[in-house]
């Protein structure tokens, strides 16, 4: 049994007391105190051995450890390190190996665990990626069924300032309906510049984005409140998958232009950036013949969209045979008695849970897909 939970030191000086006293035997300490009569031994020994430091703790190291690297490795292996900070130990053994082949050196592993121990290794932190995108991308046959949107890599303005250019175009026509200089990506800033695409051109069936922030997050489904917003005003968004920008290459193809004609230079301010931005969305719209289009210019193709932007926002509704639960402030909400986490964007909307199998149920936000709850398990995965 372990000893009662006082301070161990002044349990030992008090049961070295009572067996110095002559009043106890070693059965009866043993009861009194709660431990073996081998442990009771073993403290008797030390404390006659060492009266002063025989009833300190004891390392339990092992003083030999025949099968450790020997140091001159070690020293080796560390000296091989400074020199190349960025290898792994991988690629220190193999160079190592390459120049000292009569050595036996020790295996990765230990070798990782070497660096480790004297802080030569630089831990990483675990990144969270946004989910893939597993729905079909929606064809493009008329205009405004794909709107492709995105931040043109950022770049520093002549007077020092940055500058976020944000792009959306018509997929099928072409079209570029804005180009905006932006200071920074935050959602309500980007919000205001699609609300001014949606007013003067109507909604798209789906806009096509990468995964990076405001258009994604890391959550499920990848829901960013940006997403939500879009979900809610009957827009698909799609995002293509991490390091496939040929997905979105029209857009991207647009972006060589933009850069070659509107960026290179910088201009001095963001006013005078965006001028530059609005000249060539006039020139690349209306003058610039467009090969893919047979020579026609994209404003000789688009039409706006015949689906007005909504003075007010539409709740989420679901057909009958679906269960409608709100979505809490913390991003969960409430099933079976249970306190389920969805995503942070959808906080405070409905959403739906359809039945499609014995104990599993799709959840829906609107029209999209967000994830699958197995009552089993009570987990929620990715669709």
């Amino acid at each position: 049994m372990p000893w009662k939970e006082t301070h161990v030191m002044d349990q030992k000086i008090k049961m070295i007391g009572n067996w110095l006293s002559g009043e106890y035997n070693i059965t009866e300490l043993s009861r009194i105190y709660g431990i073996s009569r081998k442990t009771l031994y073993k403290w008797i020994e030390r404390y006659e051995a060492d009266r002063e430091g025989g009833l300190q703790e004891r390392s339990r190291r092992p003083l030999r450890m025949p099968r450790s690297t020997p140091p001159e490795l070690v020293a080796e292996i560390l000296a091989s390190k400074s020199q190349h900070e960025h290898w792994g130990p991988r690629k220190l053994l193999a160079w190592l190996r390459s120049h000292q082949p009569e050595e036996s050196w020790p295996a990765a592993s230990t070798t990782s665990l070497i660096l480790k121990r004297h802080g030569m290794v630089h831990v990483r932190h675990k990144r969270h990626h946004t989910p893939p995108y597993s729905q079909p991308f929606l064809k493009s046959n008329q205009p405004n069924e794909v709107w492709c949107a995105d931040f043109k890599g950022q770049f520093r303005l002549g007077a020092g300032g940055i500058c976020y250019p944000l792009t959306l175009t018509d997929s099928y026509s072409r079209y570029l309906l804005g180009c905006w200089g932006l200071e920074h990506t935050t959602y309500l800033t980007t919000r205001s510049y699609f609300e001014l695409a949606f007013r003067e051109f109507g909604l798209p069936s789906a806009i096509r984005t990468d995964n990076g922030i405001p258009f994604a997050s890391v959550g499920l489904g990848g829901l960013s409140r940006l997403a939500v917003w879009f979900i809610k005003l009957g827009i698909c968004p799609e995002r293509i998958e991490k390091g496939h920008p040929e997905q979105n290459g029209r857009h991207e193809r647009m972006h060589r232009t933009l850069k070659s004609e509107a960026i290179s230079p910088p201009h001095k301010n963001m006013k005078e950036q965006q001028r530059v931005f609005d000249r060539f969305r006039v020139l690349y719209n209306d003058d610039r013949p467009h090969e893919a289009l047979g020579q026609r210019t994209p404003g000789s193709i688009y039409r706006s969209s015949a689906r007005e932007y909504p003075a007010k926002l539409p709740r989420a509704e679901y057909p009958e045979n679906f269960s409608v639960r709100q979505v809490k402030r913390g991003g969960g909400f409430k099933w079976r008695n249970q306190e389920l986490y969805l995503s942070q964007a959808l906080s405070g909307e409905l959403i739906g849970l359809k039945e499609i199998d014995t104990d599993l149920r799709k959840i829906y936000f609107s029209f999209y897909p967000v994830g699958i709850l197995d009552e089993r398990t009570m987990r929620i995965t990715p669709c």
